[in-house]
């Protein structure tokens, strides 16, 4: 298949990352590109953004290929994403960067360099109460007693500044950098009504916060933050009253955003991993990838990320990429 410009045709029924909306406000350039069949079809489309920095321009993906329609098949899925290396180069751009980890790729170009990566996901077209009991016991054990013990939820976009706050301490806890205010306030902007903030808050004091954009597709627990040591079952029970606030909305998923499918035992990494499954979550694996473009610019990119960051996540993961190639 060939990859073409194609224009921005979002509605609700498709991931909220694909909106023009959400696009334009996280990259310096957006659009969409679509795969063309042999007889002229569009089969899917693929929403980027192109982010300059120091003369480098670096594509990045917001949500995986979206296939339209009828399935595609998965040979068929690489030779569009082969098409659009073409594309991008035609366009001037340095380096594909790696996706935003709510984009999970079935596939990747044969000229990428990728890395195994999944994200756990709960299909919301369930009755409440089977969804509660899909939940493992320990998580409804703490949930129960988060909301004996007064343990509140709130919503609104008004507490945006409070998650940012949360969000930007925790990942400082992990030694991981996270975005400036300004910007995370611009994303939630380009979201508008599609995104909510929740707060999990014990005795007046806030415990953590979760951010979940959404549209009718799916709901993506995309940042999530805390204090240091929240009351056991605050951030449980904020997980299932925004589970059941997503369910009542009419989204079909709720996508806990990213997990690495071998983690290390006892990391930090395994311990995610084991909170979002024991939501009743199933795994979807598939790959995070990343393709040089302009040899010496993209040399550029990588020596800057493993210098300050010691690697992106193709980077650290590349290791567990033991099947051939899909």
């Amino acid at each position: 298949m060939k990859a073409v410009d194609v224009k921005i045709d979002w509605h609700p029924d498709l991931s909220i990352y694909s909106s023009e909306q959400f696009l334009k406000n996280v990259g310096d350039e957006y659009g969409w590109i679509g795969g063309i069949d042999e007889s002229g079809k569009l089969r899917c489309i693929l929403p980027y953004t192109i982010i300059s920095k120091v003369s480098v321009r670096m594509v990045r993906f917001r949500i995986e290929t979206i296939l339209l329609g009828e399935e595609i098949g998965v040979e068929e899925e690489k030779s569009f994403l082969e098409s659009a290396i073409d594309f991008f180069r035609s366009i001037g751009a340095d380096i594909i960067i790696p996706a935003t980890t709510n984009s999970i790729f079935r596939t990747y170009p044969r000229q990428a360099k990728a890395a195994p990566y999944g994200t756990l996901i709960i299909d919301l077209d369930k009755p409440e109460e089977v969804l509660w009991n899909g939940i493992h016991s320990k998580h409804r054990n703490v949930i129960r007693n988060a909301i004996k013990n007064g343990v509140k939820i709130r919503s609104g976009s008004e507490f945006s500044e409070t998650a940012y706050g949360l969000i930007r301490d925790t990942f400082k806890r992990s030694q991981l950098p996270f975005m400036g205010q300004d910007a995370f306030m611009r994303m939630i902007a380009g979201l508008g009504p599609f995104v909510k903030v929740f707060l999990a808050d014990y005795q007046g004091r806030v415990q953590g916060c979760a951010v979940i954009p959404f549209s009718n597709l799916r709901a993506y627990y995309v940042y999530g933050g805390s204090v240091s040591s929240p009351l056991t079952g605050a951030m449980n029970l904020l997980q299932w009253e925004a589970i059941r606030h997503f369910r009542d909305l009419g989204v079909k998923h709720y996508d806990f955003c990213g997990v690495r499918i071998n983690p290390a035992k006892g990391s930090k990494q395994e311990s995610l991993r084991k909170f979002k499954e024991r939501f009743g979550s199933r795994l979807v694996q598939g790959y995070m990838w990343k393709c040089a473009l302009n040899p010496l610019k993209s040399n550029v990119y990588s020596l800057a990320v493993r210098l300050f960051r010691g690697g992106d996540i193709v980077d650290i993961e590349h290791h567990n990429l033991s099947s051939p190639k899909a």
